[in-house]
C-alpha cells in the first residue's frame, strides 16, 4: 500500500475506531435520559454539555478545514451550552446525529484523494488537514473520556 493511502487509512482509524479505549458510539449509548442534564459532585460538565461541546468543536474544525469563509467562534461561550440540561428530550439524539455526519464528512475529506493532507489552508495559519484531523482524533479522545467519567460517577457506565 502506497504511503499516501496508508495515512489516510490510519487517520480515518484514528477518527474512527476505538483503538486504545472506549469511542463515541460507547460513551453515548444507553444514556438515562434522566441523566443527560445532571452534574455530578466533582465535575464540571453535565453529560449533554460534554456531547455538544463534541460536537460544536468537530463541526467547528471541519467548517475551518473546508470553508474559505470560516468565521472564529467566541471561546469559550460559542463552545460550550450554557444550561446543563439539553432543551429536549430529542436534543441528545440530534447532537448525537449530527456529531456523526460531521465526522464521516470530515472522514470523506481526509479520504478524498485530491485533498492535499500537507498543503496549508488558505484562510489558517499554517494549519493543515492532516493537523486538523490528529486534532479532531486529540480533541473527542479527550472529551469522550470525560464523558465516560461523569457517566461512572453518574452511575451510567457499564
Amino acid at each position: 500500500m502506497e504511503h499516501d493511502a496508508l495515512l489516510r487509512k490510519q487517520l480515518i482509524s484514528l477518527l474512527t475506531e476505538n483503538n486504545a479505549h472506549a469511542g463515541f458510539e460507547d460513551a453515548v449509548k444507553d444514556m438515562p435520559v434522566k441523566l443527560r442534564g445532571q452534574v455530578p459532585e466533582g465535575a464540571e460538565h453535565s453529560p449533554w454539555q460534554l456531547l455538544e461541546h463534541l460536537r460544536i468543536a468537530q463541526w467547528d474544525i471541519l467548517d475551518f478545514s473546508r470553508n474559505p469563509d470560516y468565521e472564529t467562534l467566541k471561546w469559550p461561550d460559542d463552545y460550550w451550552p450554557k444550561s446543563p440540561e439539553p432543551p429536549t428530550e430529542k436534543s441528545w439524539d440530534q447532537s448525537v446525529h449530527s456529531f456523526r455526519n460531521d465526522l464521516k464528512e470530515l472522514c470523506d475529506l481526509v479520504s478524498d484523494k485530491s485533498t492535499d493532507l500537507f498543503a496549508r489552508i488558505p484562510h489558517g495559519d499554517g494549519q493543515t488537514i492532516l493537523r486538523e484531523a490528529l486534532l479532531t482524533a486529540d480533541h473527542n479522545a479527550y472529551h469522550v473520556g470525560q464523558l465516560i467519567l461523569v457517566r461512572r460517577l453518574l452511575g451510567a457506565w457499564k
